[in-house]
């Protein structure tokens, strides 16, 4: 029986992950009860890190509180608020109170939060943070200096998938290069589009897992649109938002479709909603995924 996401990894099953938001306080429960509604339904949880620039509860400790609840983890790392030497801290913190699985991104700019005074730090990016994982992960710090007891990491890392994008499959083809063992993508709701990118990095032999955000309303549909960079929601798609009696039950069909679509092109599936799980085992079963085992 499989046990950890690494595992899975290995053995090629098909991933369900999904996304669990640190709270912006102290209290824990709200968080861990929404983890709770999709217990057996994931292969592992994804910790945010001040998602969208906006300060949240240290993603160190939401992800060692899942551990102790029983959940599998990844707890997301991104380069805006830390320099080299707190990265390399909260790596070395991470392992050692059991967190196995990392996902690296740059982060969104601080201007785009709620705290847009702050100053981004940006020392490194996620292409450099991938390879000090991979010096760490042989004994070694940035300087050159041996690390006694070096993490074994499960390491992952984030893409778009724009298929005309060439300086993101530039980007992409680095990070692999940096040594990743999955990758998971942006929300996507073209599925032309996302075929078209997998056929681009056909080469590649790391599992992709593809994101999806339920949707709920035209005007959201529109948002993501024009606003989110690396998501490209199809005019079809909004204007069946704005015709639905109820878009928000729209949203639930159109993503659990997409998940039935994405599963012949994809190795795993990644949910992020705006909010909580409240739909998420509804989603998966309307797409034909049932529970884990």
């Amino acid at each position: 029986m499989l046990h950890t996401f690494k595992d899975k990894i290995i053995s090629r099953e098909f991933l369900i992950t999904a996304e669990i938001c640190p709270p912006k306080g102290t209290d824990l429960n709200e968080a861990l009860n929404d983890a709770e509604r999709i217990r057996n339904w994931t292969d592992a949880l994804n910790v945010t890190d001040n998602q969208r620039a906006v300060m949240r509860m240290s993603p160190l400790a939401m992800s060692r509180s899942l551990l102790d609840s029983g959940h599998e983890v990844i707890m997301q790392l991104t380069c805006r608020d830390r320099n080299r030497l707190a990265l390399q801290s909260d790596l070395l913190g991470a392992y050692a109170i059991g967190i196995r699985n990392i996902c690296v991104m740059t982060g969104d700019h601080t201007t785009k939060g709620d705290h847009p005074g702050a100053r981004p730090v940006y020392d490194l990016d996620s292409v450099q943070l991938l390879d000090i994982i991979r010096s760490m992960k042989e004994g070694y710090d940035l300087a050159g200096n041996t690390i006694h007891q070096a993490p074994e990491f499960v390491t992952g890392a984030v893409t778009n998938t724009d298929p005309t994008n060439t300086a993101q499959i530039v980007k992409l083809r680095k990070k692999i290069k940096a040594g990743i063992d999955f990758l998971q993508t942006q929300a996507v709701y073209d599925i032309a589009g996302f075929e078209s990118f997998m056929e681009q990095i056909s080469d590649i032999d790391v599992p992709v897992i593809a994101g999806v955000i339920p949707l709920r309303s035209a005007g959201m549909a529109r948002f993501m649109k024009q606003e989110i960079p690396g998501i490209d929601v199809p005019e079809e798609i909004i204007e069946n938002m704005h015709k639905a009696d109820d878009p928000a039950e729209e949203g639930i069909s159109l993503c659990a479709e997409s998940i039935r679509e994405l599963k012949k092109l994809a190795c795993g599936i990644h949910i992020m909603p705006v909010g909580k799980h409240e739909n998420t085992s509804r989603i998966l079963e309307l797409s034909g995924i049932g529970k884990k085992k």
